[in-house]
């Protein structure tokens, strides 16, 4: 586990390209870009997971004050159902404890059931729902589903 540096960019968004090609079936569109990669790690940064010299996953993660927000966790589809995820979002929440933050938050698509029910299992509940403020058009309607976990 390792930190992104800005030479990392272009892996990390071919990775989070490849990793959200599921997501196709409500958006048609990468999910990101080198330039908007290194734009994020100006506010936060993307913890990487490899294997070897293979990058198999990343989680990009910020600092909020008294809150720690996490987004775009991506694995290797060939990798997925292996715990990285697990694991990277528990590098997540020990970084955010260790700033001293009391949350850890997160927001997800409503129509990927299956994030819902695994960030369940991992502890996070539903704080609120927000609208979908992303330019790009979806080929359904959908809204974001806030959750949180206290990290006490």
């Amino acid at each position: 586990m390792r930190d992104a540096r800005p030479e990392d960019a272009e892996g990390v968004a071919r990775l989070i390209n490849v990793a959200f090609l599921v997501e196709r079936f409500f958006i048609d569109r990468d999910r990101t870009d080198p330039a908007m990669i290194r734009t994020l790690m100006e506010n936060g940064k993307f913890l990487l997971r490899e294997d070897g010299a293979a990058l198999v996953g990343s989680i990009y993660v910020e600092l909020r004050e008294e809150r720690g927000y996490f987004g775009m966790l991506a694995i290797d589809p060939a990798r997925q159902q292996m715990g990285i995820g697990h694991q990277l979002v528990n590098a997540a929440e020990k970084y955010f404890r260790d700033a001293g933050c009391r949350f850890s938050d997160l927001k997800i698509v409503s129509v990927r059931p299956e994030l819902y029910t695994l960030y369940r299992r991992w502890g996070y509940l539903e704080t609120a729902t927000a609208p979908y403020d992303d330019l790009a058009p979806t080929k359904m309607p959908v809204h974001f589903i806030l959750m949180s976990k206290p990290l006490t």
